[in-house]
C-alpha cells in the first residue's frame, strides 16, 4: 500500500477536535502531585451564570414587550372594529341618497323618452283626427243614405 505523497511544507488538515486537544490543561512534569481535582462543572457554571442571569432579564423584558404589544394590538383591533361599524352605519344612512343620485340620470332619460313617445302619439292622434274630420262628411252622407234607404224600404212594405 502506497501513501499519497504530500507536497513539502504542507501538513494534512487537522480536525478542530485535534486542534483544541492541544490546549487541554496537563499536569506539571515530574512526580504526580496529589490534590483535589478541578471541578470543571462548577467552573463553567461560575463562568456562565452572569451571562445567563442577563439573558433571563432580557427574556423577562421581551415577555413584557410582547404583552404590551398584544395589548396595543387588541386596542387597535377594537378601534378598527368600532371605526368599521361607524363606517357601515354611515354608509347605510347615506345609501338611499346615493341610490337616488345614481337613479336620477336613468329617471331623467326615461322621462325624456316618455315625453318623446307622448309627443309622437299626440302627433299620430292629431293626424288621425284630421283624417277623421276629412272623411266625416262623406261617412255621414253614407250613413244617412243607408238610413233613408232602410227607412224607405220599410215604409214601402205593407
Amino acid at each position: 500500500m502506497k501513501l499519497k505523497e504530500q507536497p513539502i511544507g504542507r501538513r494534512p488538515p487537522m480536525s478542530l477536535r485535534d486542534f483544541l486537544e492541544r490546549f487541554r490543561p496537563a499536569g506539571t512534569p515530574g512526580a504526580s502531585a496529589t490534590g483535589v481535582p478541578a471541578n470543571r462543572a462548577a467552573e463553567r457554571a461560575a463562568e456562565l451564570e452572569p451571562a445567563l442571569g442577563r439573558l433571563t432579564d432580557v427574556q423577562q423584558q421581551a415577555a413584557r414587550i410582547r404583552a404590551a404589544a398584544q395589548e396595543a394590538a387588541e386596542a387597535l383591533r377594537r378601534d378598527a372594529s368600532r371605526e368599521a361599524e361607524r363606517l357601515v352605519a354611515a354608509a347605510r344612512e347615506q345609501a338611499p341618497e346615493v341610490r337616488r343620485q345614481a337613479a336620477e340620470p336613468l329617471l331623467r332619460e326615461a322621462r325624456q323618452e316618455a315625453d318623446a313617445l307622448r309627443a309622437a302619439s299626440d302627433r299620430a292622434a292629431s293626424v288621425i283626427r284630421a283624417r277623421a274630420m276629412e272623411r266625416m262628411p262623406y261617412l255621414v252622407d253614407l250613413a244617412v243614405a243607408d238610413a233613408l234607404r232602410l227607412a224607405g224600404g220599410a215604409q214601402g212594405e205593407p
